[in-house]
């Protein structure tokens, strides 16, 4: 896997949405959040700047989805019902690209994954313990 693309395409499941995003440092930023969405959703994420997307098809058939602070925007395809990109709570002027939605990537190319800590993020909480990352995921192939 080549972690420095820069420029890439990708759709969603039912390929309604399509664009092309070029990413900010390749897949060098893949991350996961274990915020209570990204926990259920799971998916790995790539970032990018906001300019730097262009959605060429289906950008009428994004749905928003936003929950707590609703900072963070969670765009999805209305059809197939698939995760493609959020402006970051972490950082609003980025984007995170759901890695799985790039042509030609699944999350499980990436061996490991910071893990990001969205469960305390400091906006939360006055009190909240913060730390940008947590971890890292670690997959381990079956036998």
């Amino acid at each position: 896997m080549n972690k420095d693309i820069s420029t890439i395409d990708g759709q969603c499941h039912c390929s309604k949405v399509q664009f092309t995003v070029t990413l900010t440092d390749g897949l060098h930023t893949a991350w996961r959040c274990n915020c209570s969405l990204c926990r259920m959703r799971g998916a790995i994420a790539v970032s990018t700047n906001l300019d730097d997307i262009t959605i060429h098809t289906g950008a009428d058939n994004l749905s928003l989805y936003q929950f707590n602070t609703k900072t963070a925007k969670h765009y999805f395809c209305s059809t197939c019902g698939i995760y493609t990109h959020h402006q970051r709570r972490s950082n609003p002027n980025q984007y995170g690209i759901n890695v799985a939605c790039l042509d030609g990537l699944s999350p499980f190319d990436f061996a490991e994954v910071d893990v990001l800590n969205g469960a305390n993020h400091p906006r939360d909480t006055r009190n909240s313990p913060h730390a940008d990352h947590v971890g890292v995921l670690k997959f381990i192939p079956a036998d």
